[in-house]
């Protein structure tokens, strides 16, 4: 496979390596008027995007919405750009919107020394983007298939997005799927122990998980995400 084509994750949901290995991914979603991309990534993703669209034998302007799981550089950095290439509008949940537009993580927005000092570094700000419309948990967004469901921990306005006709959970950072499943570094996080009520929030009927950061499950390996969710979710009652 070309390093940079669309791996087929579920009928119509594609993912793109747009980082390293399994570090960093994006995803295509086909819909009903084109393609939603779910994340960007750094500065240089969007190259990887368009060559992976050009694969699928699509231009940019087939990218209809770009749905955006949070407001962190990893996941943004490449947004402007991306936008300008397309045309898409960008949606974004209403908690993280402020950051998008700031075009940095705030002071105060990750809960550790590490997170924080790290966000002080220019390579961590991005070009500041104003979204088209915020979204709500529990939301279908028209023509992608994509239902939102608001996981806030990793940041205030962190969603996952459930592709409804395939089944598959989108899951961005709320949970990795690096070195095992996990999830992630608490002083990233903005919120880190809300984090498994996040988890428990999720969907559990579904067929195949992808990651940003990771490689996705499908088939019988998504038992093991079964797994690590009833390990370590909780509901807000319990």
């Amino acid at each position: 496979m070309p390093p940079n084509a669309a791996e087929i994750v579920a009928p119509g949901v594609h993912r793109i390596r747009v980082g390293r290995g399994d570090t960093e991914n994006a995803f295509l979603v086909e819909g009903d008027d084109g393609f939603t991309l779910v994340d960007v990534g750094w500065a240089s993703a969007p190259a990887v995007i368009t060559d992976a669209l050009a694969a699928l034998g699509d231009r940019p302007t087939a990218v209809r919405r770009i749905m955006v799981t949070h407001a962190h550089p990893d996941h943004v950095r490449g947004l402007a750009t991306m936008r300008e290439l397309t045309g898409a509008e960008v949606l974004i949940h209403h908690a993280d919107a402020a950051w998008l537009r700031a075009g940095r993580v705030p002071t105060g927005g990750r809960s550790g020394a590490v997170g924080s000092t790290l966000d002080r570094l220019p390579f961590m700000r991005w070009t500041p983007v104003t979204p088209d419309r915020t979204l709500d948990d529990g939301e279908l967004v028209e023509g992608s298939g994509l239902r939102v469901v608001h996981t806030p921990g990793h940041t205030a306005g962190h969603v996952a997005l459930h592709h409804e006709p395939t089944r598959t959970l989108l899951i961005g950072d709320a949970a990795f799927h690096l070195r095992g499943l996990g999830l992630g570094p608490a002083t990233l996080a903005h919120d880190p122990d809300t984090r498994p009520d996040a988890l428990a929030a999720l969907p559990t009927d579904v067929a195949a998980v992808g990651f940003a950061h990771g490689a996705p499950l499908t088939g019988d390996a998504v038992g093991a995400f079964h797994d690590f969710v009833r390990a370590t979710g909780r509901s807000s009652t319990s």
